[in-house]
């Protein structure tokens, strides 16, 4: 009877052993080959170059538009730009256009 407890302690002891080998295993896999693994950080490392230019570019963008914003400010509007802008708006503006700049008489 004591053989056969042994017996079964032994059969448990390398299942568990077994399991916990499987475990490992797959840990080690997930930490190469899963979404946040060493084979993904190349991958990761482009998008994330690849956004940094968009915010770049967003940014300049952002830029422009508040110089716009500043040139309409009702306190002193551009004149220039506000014709512009109503010439555009109103269908007036032609793309043959030519914008002469005269010295200043005084």
């Amino acid at each position: 009877m004591n053989g056969l407890v042994n017996r079964k302690a032994v059969v448990r002891e390398k299942v568990i052993n077994a399991v916990a080998l499987l475990v490992l295993v797959l840990i080690g896999l997930l930490a190469l080959v899963g979404p946040a693994g060493f084979l993904a950080w190349g991958e990761q490392s482009a998008q994330l170059e690849a956004h940094q230019e968009r915010i770049a570019a967003l940014e300049e963008e952002r830029e422009v538009l508040r110089n716009r914003v500043d040139l309409l400010d009702p306190d002193n509007v551009d004149e220039d730009y506000a014709s512009e802008l109503v010439r555009r708006d109103l269908g007036v503006a032609h793309k043959d256009d030519v914008v002469v700049e005269l010295g200043d008489d005084n």
